[in-house]
């Protein structure tokens, strides 16, 4: 009885078959697990967002971006962030019972709380980090080594605009000293009703990634180092918009630095979602911005009371 098997041609093409098919598989799979990431991204905004409102009703304003002086939620006068002062409204009320609103958020047990990761802070798109041991002073902050590495964060509010980037963008002399600020700037304490732009047409929050590790495009850079956002407890981490060259290196140079994001993660906005970035606006909702928007429409978007038309 002869017995019939596969012969060794029939085994390799079999394999060369399978191996072709795996390999038009993988990118699916890889846009179903990306387009989960970019969904589980935006929940993580629209958390946050929602933190913002339920401050804005505790307290009767916004948090600002950043304290330095008394105000809302920081009666000590400590430097605070928005996010040390929202965590009770992403379902954070233990670490906020760790964390002493009569220092600075650096000082003792303080950094201790910042060293706790909260999963509501962080974008599953991001590809890497860097554990953040020690940094470089920032006055009043000492150069400081941490016991325990500070948990990062991947959101960041908006402080504005810089009127010497953008004005070259939009008009000279458009943006000043008196429309140039978003609805949570330094030491602010803005109400939603005096948003004069619009909540659904002013951002709030926007995706700047994977700080303090420094990105040019999609390019790591370790030999670069940046010394704002560095967690989520850092309260010197929110910026303004500036426009980067279209190679991330240089923001700020006016007709030169007109692309709007995904540049430079140190001090613009920026993301590891093809396209665009994730974004939370001041009455709730969440839009996914893409990179083809002009920055002088960006722009408006970051102003509370910049009177602009966006056209969007």
């Amino acid at each position: 009885m002869i017995r019939r098997a596969f012969t060794l041609i029939e085994l390799l093409v079999v394999i060369a078959i399978i191996a072709i098919l795996i390999g038009l598989l993988l990118p699916a799979v890889q846009k179903v697990r990306e387009s989960a990431a970019r969904l589980q991204c935006q929940n993580n905004l629209k958390q946050l967002g929602l933190a913002l409102h339920n401050f804005e009703s505790a307290n009767g304003v916004l948090p600002a971006s950043g304290w330095t002086t008394a105000g809302p939620g920081n009666p000590a006068g400590k430097f605070v962030g928005w996010r040390a002062l929202t965590l009770p409204y992403i379902e954070q009320e233990n670490l906020q019972k760790l964390y002493n609103f009569e220092l600075h958020w650096w000082e003792t047990t303080n950094a201790v709380a910042a060293s706790v990761p909260v999963k509501t802070y962080l974008c599953p798109s991001v590809p890497q980090r860097r554990e953040v041991t020690s940094a470089v002073a920032k006055s009043p902050r000492p150069a400081m080594t941490f016991s325990n590495p500070i948990a990062a964060n991947d959101y960041e509010v908006l402080l504005g605009v810089q009127p010497v980037s953008i004005n070259p963008h939009v008009g000279a002399g458009f943006y000043n000293s008196g429309n140039r600020f978003s609805a949570m700037y330094r030491n602010s304490a803005v109400k939603l009703v005096g948003i004069g732009d619009g909540t659904s047409n002013t951002l709030a929050i926007v995706e700047c990634a994977v700080r303090p590790l420094v990105y040019r495009g999609r390019s790591a850079q370790s030999a670069l180092a940046n010394d704002q956002g560095i967690g989520w407890a850092d309260s010197e981490g929110p910026f303004s918009l500036d426009g980067a060259a279209s190679d991330g290196s240089a923001e700020g140079c006016g007709a030169n630095c007109s692309t709007p994001m995904n540049a430079k993660n140190d001090n613009e906005p920026y993301s590891f979602h093809s396209g665009g970035l994730n974004s939370a606006f001041a009455d709730g909702h969440v839009s996914f911005l893409r990179s083809s928007i002009p920055i002088a429409t960006l722009a408006a978007m970051c102003t509370a009371n910049g009177g602009e038309t966006t056209g969007e």
